[in-house]
């Protein structure tokens, strides 16, 4: 397994933000982790990247402990937060340069020229990341989650203040990416996961309620409909 939760749970004071949740994902899937604002998306993702320690439970990232082996884990991923803090005063190619150098990248200047081609930066990429729009900021954040080629990507709202094209556009990167990784992104944009997932989870209240392929929610009825079923204030 690329991605293997067992039993996570991730208090504060007595709330369960994550409630004793397991799955796990196989490499070459990409996975829409949905759920409403709270529900503990974006906790999980924190502590899959080790970004965040569990009060129990286990995560491991292609047979690695992230919470015992967090920077080997570490090396595996690529993680594109919901924040992306970037350094607005460095410029494009000095920020990727920065973020190659800590992953030990080789032919740090024909990978950086790469990653930007890939995330269509290239018309911004003499230009300070504080001059961007949110857009390509968010292509700045996606290059350096790719720029060390990770085996797993983790993206928690990837597409966020991208415009039409722009969202067509990473669409197609991420489906590229995960032919040969694992991916896991969470969206609010129901149809951006049934363009691009082949398998949903859906989360609420710090559990699962559902993990299927779309194909079988989908028999279901909309994947609207069955959100607002699942996770809908009763």
């Amino acid at each position: 397994m690329s991605i293997e939760v067992q039993q996570l749970l991730k208090q504060y004071g007595t709330q369960k933000a994550v409630n004793n949740i397991s799955f796990s994902i196989h490499k070459g899937e990409i996975v829409g982790f949905l759920g409403p604002n709270g529900a503990g998306k974006s906790t999980t993702m924190k502590i899959l990247t080790g970004y965040l320690a569990q009060n129990a439970g286990t995560a491991t990232v292609c047979g690695i402990n992230v919470k015992t082996n967090s920077i080997e884990a570490k090396k595996k991923i690529g993680y594109l937060p919901e924040s992306n803090a970037l350094y607005y005063d460095m410029y494009v190619k000095e920020y990727l340069s920065f973020v190659g150098g800590i992953h030990q990248i080789r032919n740090q200047k024909s990978e950086i020229s790469n990653v930007i081609e890939l995330v269509g930066l290239q018309v911004e990429q003499n230009k300070k990341i504080g001059q961007l729009s949110k857009g390509y900021k968010q292509r700045v954040g996606l290059a350096a989650a790719l720029i060390h080629k990770p085996e797993v990507l983790i993206l928690d709202e990837p597409t966020s203040g991208l415009d039409p094209n722009q969202i067509i556009e990473i669409r197609n990167v991420i489906k590229e990416q995960g032919k040969d990784k694992t991916v896991l992104f969470s969206s609010h944009i129901l149809q951006e996961v049934e363009a691009i997932c082949d398998r949903v989870i859906i989360i609420n209240k710090g559990a699962i309620v559902a993990d299927d392929s779309l194909q079988q929610l989908k028999q279901q009825g909309s994947l609207e409909n069955i959100f607002r079923q699942l996770t809908s204030a009763k």
